[in-house]
């Protein structure tokens, strides 16, 4: 059963009646009017409500839309991130705040441009329990500077953002459930085609951009059937593709993967709460964030049915088949793409010996290791690494560059290989997963200080670069920079380098990652 993303978020039509008012920091929204800052050449607008708090009744509903206010409403503070556990260390300033009410966007633009600017919009990772707008790696001054208009949003994480239960499953059963994180990344994209252009933005020129988590829900959207329509282009940087988002539903247990309503109530059972009915749910509601949040955080995630945590789901409704199986049918919705990873990218190999490590690869065992291993030096955690993050990241960016380019839109692959200067003794493996979200973004100086040499800071320029031009016609190439091919048969990566340089060549790891993809096909 298919349904549309309007009847699925359970919100009314709306009009797109957002227009300029007088002045550059005024803008007059569907909802009402709001007033930002100018900052030097940006003006700012952070912490513009995109739809109802999702607190009380709210929680675990699909989005609604806000409701209009009188006068004017000042949007100069970003919002606090939506609920969260702590996790890593805490910076200088002290966490930013979260809250159950958190469902807010930011607009960075510049303020001389003329209107139809072209608009990027983040989603941000953090495994779909951690992470927001706020953070320093990824907010708006670098991208805006370039000349395109700058978005980003929160969107509930944990088991705010997906949870299944059986009187929730009956309460919402003419609609989308479950996986409540994405559909409020689905109202933040429809609010940007309704709103933006009040802003300056074009709103039928619109890329989205995510890593990690955030890369994982564009492979989502990418591949519902009912979200056509959202975005014009996509850059997916370390998003897998494959089993990061594994065959687990939202209501049938399968092995190795209880399904989400499973979870919640045992969830619910850990909370002293028996049954499954309405009076139940009405209990969970009560719990306070704090309780719901209990126990959940980027190291519990490693765990799922022991944090009691499904991540997104197949719901049968907005997500029918995982990204995997539409990819491989090749019933993605097609658009121009960039995919890429970092070089030393997420890996879960956790392999007690060199004879283990490569068992997997069966008769091809011996070829896995000249190929992983061909200085032999017998570096267990290094093969370990490179393993993992083959299978987690690195093969099944190209199995979706292949998919995308079989229905011949424009493909642009990448690797991510460089390291900061002052980094290099600590990552002796290659570029970090998330590593390269601050070279992205430019936003190396307000995450690393200092430390940031002018070899950094010319590579993040140039990456900036290269995302921004992708930003406004869906290419790359402009400015000079060393060309970007288009992925095809030959398999040309763009190769951000650990020595500073940025080269177009053949994908130095064909070889390796054809003994991944039979893994992959063979599971």
């Amino acid at each position: 059963m298919m349904l549309r993303v309007a009847l699925i978020l359970a919100a009314s039509t709306l009009p797109t009646f957002a227009q300029a008012d007088e002045t550059p920091t005024r803008v007059r929204t569907e909802s009402g009017s709001v007033a930002g800052v100018q900052e030097g050449a940006l003006v700012v607008f952070r912490g513009i409500p995109y739809a109802k708090a999702p607190v009380g009744d709210l929680r675990w509903r699909a989005p609604k839309h806000v409701e209009r206010w009188k006068g004017v409403r000042t949007v100069d503070k970003l919002s606090p991130d939506c609920m969260q556990g702590a996790f890593g260390v805490v910076p200088p300033g002290g966490r930013h705040p979260v809250a159950e009410d958190c469902l807010y966007l930011n607009v960075w633009r510049p303020a001389r441009a003329a209107r139809k600017l072209p608009v990027m919009v983040w989603i941000h990772g953090g495994g779909f329990v951690n992470g927001g707008s706020s953070s320093a790696d990824s907010t708006g001054e670098g991208i805006a500077a370039r000349g395109v208009l700058f978005v980003s949003f929160n969107y509930r994480l944990g088991r705010f953002g997906f949870f299944g239960f059986p009187a929730l499953n009956d309460e919402q059963s003419a609609g989308g459930r479950g996986n409540y994180g994405l559909m409020d990344q689905i109202a933040a994209l429809q609010w940007v085609r309704r709103n933006i252009e009040a802003f300056g933005g074009d709103a039928d020129n619109v890329t989205v951009v995510g890593e990690s988590a955030g890369g994982i829900s564009i492979n989502m959207l990418l591949t519902s059937p009912s979200t056509s329509g959202l975005f014009d282009r996509a850059i997916i940087q370390s998003g897998g593709g494959r089993d990061l988002v594994r065959r687990r539903t939202l209501t049938d247990d399968l092995p190795g993967a209880l399904s989400a309503t499973t979870l919640g109530s045992l969830f619910a059972r850990s909370k002293g709460i028996e049954g499954t009915d309405a009076a139940a749910l009405s209990r969970l509601r009560a719990l306070s964030a704090e309780e719901i949040t209990s126990g959940l955080n980027m190291v519990s995630l490693l765990l799922p049915e022991r944090a009691l945590f499904s991540g997104p789901v197949i719901d049968g409704r907005l997500f029918t088949e995982t990204p995997e199986a539409a990819y491989a049918a090749g019933r993605q919705h097609p658009m121009p793409v960039i995919i890429g990873t970092t070089s030393s990218d997420l890996s879960l190999h956790t392999a007690k010996s060199i004879d283990e490590a490569f068992a997997a690869f069966g008769s091809s065992a011996a070829l896995a290791k000249e190929l992983y291993d061909p200085q032999k030096s017998g570096e267990l955690k290094r093969i370990n690494n490179a393993i993992g993050a083959d299978r987690a990241m690195v093969e099944p960016a190209r199995f979706i560059a292949r998919s995308m380019v079989r229905l011949r839109q424009p493909v642009y692959s990448y690797r991510f290989s460089y390291v900061l200067d002052a980094k290099r003794a600590a990552s002796p493996y290659g570029a970090q997963h998330a590593s390269d979200v601050p070279f992205a973004f430019d936003r190396l100086n307000a995450v690393h200080g200092a430390g940031v040499s002018t070899g950094d800071s010319a590579m993040a320029a140039a990456m900036s670069d290269y995302w921004v031009a992708f930003g406004k016609a869906g290419d790359p190439n402009a400015g000079g920079r060393t060309s970007w091919p288009r992925y095809g048969e030959d398999e040309q990566i763009l190769e951000f380098a650990a020595d500073g340089f940025v080269r177009a060549r053949a994908d130095p790891w064909r070889r390796r990652l054809d003994l991944v993809e039979a893994l992959q096909n063979d599971r």
